[in-house]
Parts: structure tokens; sequence; C-alpha cells
């Protein structure tokens, strides 16, 4: 018997930047600051702190609209520039509900296809509230990049 997988999720959003551009919003702490989020993360409250290599670790903070604080955190497995991201990702609150997110960006003539895989959920409501706040966050980065 094979056991059940877990749930995932899978978004795709076109964005209107060439793969650099996207790859720096992602890498960057001084970037990732002025997107990242879902959609009601309170604005300027999102701290970064990353080390963006294989094995380097990345903390990333805000607070909501409520003014609940959050925090996630992980380590980098894949760094491809341009190309392809893979981290660890677990909420403070919950460090041991460990999943994966890879990010990969295709060109697609002058801008790019960004594709979010987010995998190992502990549950369809771990991974329904993600494909929310990942809904929200990417929204907010494709007004960035515009």
């Amino acid at each position: 018997m094979s056991k059940p997988q877990s749930p995932s999720l899978t978004l795709k959003r076109k964005l209107s930047a060439p793969a650099e551009k996207v790859f720096a919003a992602w890498t960057d702490p001084e970037k990732i600051i002025h997107w990242f989020g879902p959609a009601e993360t309170a604005d300027g409250s999102v701290r970064a702190d990353m080390d963006v290599r294989v094995g380097g670790r990345f903390r990333i903070s805000f607070r909501d609209q409520d003014g609940e604080y959050h925090e996630v955190g992980g380590t980098y497995r894949e760094v491809v520039p341009n190309e392809r991201l893979v981290f660890s990702w677990a909420w403070h609150s919950t460090p041991e509900r460990e999943s994966l997110v890879t990010i990969t960006l295709k060109p697609d003539g002058d801008a790019t296809m960004l594709t979010l895989h987010h995998e190992r959920f502990f549950d369809e409501k771990a991974r329904d509230g993600h494909e929310r706040g990942w809904s929200g966050t990417l929204e907010k980065l494709a007004r960035y990049l515009s």
C-alpha cells in the first residue's frame, strides 16, 4: 500500500518582466519586502533575511492588517539563477510542518512564465490557506514588476 500523497498546489502567472528581474525579486531582500505576503499584509511590515545559496536559510516576517505577526523560514535546496528556486517552507508557529516550494521561471517573449509548485502540505486546510496566500502574493509581485 502506498501512502496517500500529501496535498500540493501549482499556480502559474505570466509576469511582464524578464526572468532576471523576476529572479531578483525573489532573491534580493531589498526587493522582496516590497511585494511579499498575502493581500492582507500591512504595508511596510515585511522584513527579510536571506542567504540565497544551496544550504542557505531565509526568514521572512510580516504583520497582517489586524496586527498579527507571521514569520516563515526555510532552507534553499536548489538555486539556478533566473530559472529555478527550491526551498523548504515552515511557519514559526508550526515548525514541524515543513513543506517544499519550487519556483520555475521560463522566458515567454519579453515576459516570464512563473510556476509556483508548493508540495508536502500537512493537510487540505493548509493547502487551501496557502493557495489564497500565494494568489495574493503573486498578484502583488505582478504589480511590483509591471
